[in-house]
């Protein structure tokens, strides 16, 4: 059977203070798994440990991200595409003219209110996501960590079972006699 979460954690800053899971001290650190399965509170002298946890090199991204001069090429051959089509709604236009002037009043209103959505959207400059620091736990640790969620799973199995079961067994019956 494989392990219901990766031995990889990741550093996070709380605002609650709970007790640390070697220590017991006060500590705002948290490792947590991705999705939160599992989490600890652990203190910054255990995390610099390496008999408890070792901290993960970053992941090189194989995708670099588009420079700017990329961008602004882009931007421009949009807008390009964006001119071209707005000149040939014109084009119709003329050759519509000869329709009534409601027709009109509303293809002029089309053609004010079409500007609006030619202008680029904003690009958010500097909207990274957050890095977290990537830890491994020491393989007893997380091993440890594997029992009690193992543990919890099945308290939480039988509390889902026990309603179910008949009271058999439960009381002693008297003897007769």
């Amino acid at each position: 059977m494989s392990a219901p979460f990766l031995n990889v954690y990741y550093k996070r800053a709380v605002a609650t203070p709970r007790a640390c899971y070697i220590c017991n001290k006060p500590t705002t650190i948290v490792l947590s798994t991705q999705p939160v399965l599992d989490f600890i509170y652990t203190c910054d002298t255990h995390l610099s440990d390496p008999g408890f946890a070792t901290l993960q090199a970053p992941a090189v991204s194989p995708t670099p991200s588009a420079s700017t001069e990329e961008i602004a090429k882009i931007k421009a051959e949009w807008e390009a595409k964006q001119k071209k089509k707005q000149e040939q709604a014109e084009k119709e236009k003329k050759d519509e003219g000869d329709k009534k002037d409601e027709k009109k009043d509303e293809e002029k209103e089309k053609a004010v209110s079409s500007p609006k959505p030619n202008s680029p959207a904003p690009v958010a400059g500097g909207s990274t996501t957050p890095k977290h620091d990537k830890y491994v736990l020491h393989r007893q640790f997380y091993t440890m960590r594997l029992t009690e969620h193992r543990r919890r799973r099945q308290q939480k199995e039988v509390d889902a079972l026990a309603p179910k079961l008949s009271g058999a067994g439960l009381s002693v019956p008297k003897q007769m006699g």
